[in-house]
């Protein structure tokens, strides 16, 4: 917050980004296989015109995919300008990387939204997750949410998984992807390839 009130938070967006992209190009080399890499944007960020330039020139820096790469925003930062919104995000869809809402079902009422901007991937909030084996509301939310994104072809992160019962029924409602302590906590780039390894053989290195 300090620093999108003073004016560094593009700065250090972009001092994120670089960094991210190679580490991330640099472990799908050494592993011989695709890799994803998510970031959040800042209110500022996505406001600002430079903004696909800035994306644009962190891949071909670090030599990673454009379809590697998957930009984090907001509902409220979609619903904050929903013209210049659309303007940006069919300028970084141009470049090639995914757009994705981050904490779904915790801003604006509307959903029209979903048709309206170029989206390719919604993640369901934590607070519907954690409660799900308790609460039938958060529940329905969630099944509600899934049958919503598949019918528009969008798809669907559940985060905040940290129990194989809440895996279990994610997949069963059709959920594509889940994040989580069930899986792992962060960690440093260092020490992924081999957090990475142990996740494939099956091993639970997180919270359940």
């Amino acid at each position: 917050p300090v620093a999108e009130d003073i004016g560094l938070i593009t700065q250090l967006g972009e001092w994120v980004l670089r960094p991210a992209c190679r580490e991330c190009a640099a472990i799908a080399y050494s592993l011989g296989r695709r890799m994803v890499l998510a970031v959040n944007v800042s209110p500022r960020q996505f406001q600002h015109r430079d903004w696909p330039q800035v994306v644009r020139s962190a891949l071909l820096d670090s030599g990673l995919e454009a379809s590697s790469l998957e930009i984090e925003i907001t509902e409220s930062m979609l619903m904050q300008n929903p013209e210049e919104s659309a303007e940006m995000l069919h300028a970084l869809r141009r470049l090639g990387v995914k757009v994705v809402v981050d904490d779904f079902g915790t801003g604006y009422s509307s959903l029209s939204y979903l048709t309206r901007f170029p989206i390719d991937k919604i993640k369901i909030d934590r607070s519907f997750v954690r409660d799900l084996a308790t609460d039938a509301a958060d529940a329905a939310i969630i099944n509600a949410i899934i049958a919503m994104a598949n019918k528009l072809n969008i798809q669907v992160v559940a985060e905040g998984v940290e129990t194989l019962e809440q895996q279990r029924y994610l997949a069963a409602q059709g959920c594509d992807e889940a994040q989580g302590f069930l899986y792992a906590a962060g960690m440093p780039a260092a020490e992924f390839v081999e957090a990475l390894a142990g996740i494939e053989r099956g091993v639970n290195l997180g919270a359940s």
